[in-house]
């Protein structure tokens, strides 16, 4: 895409009376082309109550390879007034795998735990970008999460792949209270 054809999709972004659809179609396209300017537009649809604009938004923005995206997902994931819509933003810090991913969603998910607020869809989607990522600091959160029947299969998972799940001496699995093993 030339720069004349980017400038104009740029106007698309900040010209009044634009549709939704409209804006997001020229962030995307923007995002293919590897252009900045769509940041802006992205993140606040990564924010977006339609799961279906806000997982478009998180895969323009992987897209993108903007060095901010990373820190937009992580205030995202873990605010807790959007907990509602916190899936993409996880799943994103999950694909970037950027230092701001795994606190993200350790304190994400050690504060849905402490709330016993185990509906939304945030919490299976923190345990198991904890587990894909692999990261040996979320064994604790992954532990506290095994006693929930309806996330102990998936944090059996995430904590067998970061060492943090070991047999006991009757030869039953049981996650570890011991740090995992590095």
């Amino acid at each position: 895409m030339d720069s004349a054809a980017r400038d104009e999709l740029a106007g698309v972004l900040t010209a009044p009376g634009q549709p939704l659809e409209v804006r997001e179609a020229a962030a995307v396209a923007l995002a293919a082309a590897g252009d900045r300017r769509a940041f802006e537009t992205l993140a606040l649809l990564l924010n977006y109550r339609e799961p279906e604009r806000a997982e478009n938004a998180a895969r323009a923005l992987a897209l993108l390879g903007d060095p901010r995206t990373a820190r937009a997902a992580a205030a995202l994931a873990t605010n807790p007034l959007r907990v509602a819509y916190a899936v993409p933003p996880i799943r994103l810090l999950v694909q970037l795998r950027a230092p701001e991913s795994v606190p993200a969603l350790i304190e994400t998910l050690d504060r849905l735990l402490a709330e016993q607020t185990l509906g939304w869809d945030a919490v299976p989607a923190c345990v198991e970008g904890l587990g894909e990522l692999g990261d040996p600091r979320a064994a604790t959160v992954l532990r506290a999460a095994c006693a929930h029947p309806r996330l102990r299969t998936a944090a059996v998972a995430a904590l067998e792949r970061i060492g943090g799940y070991e047999a006991d001496a009757s030869g039953a699995r049981a996650a570890s209270d011991e740090a995992p093993r590095t």
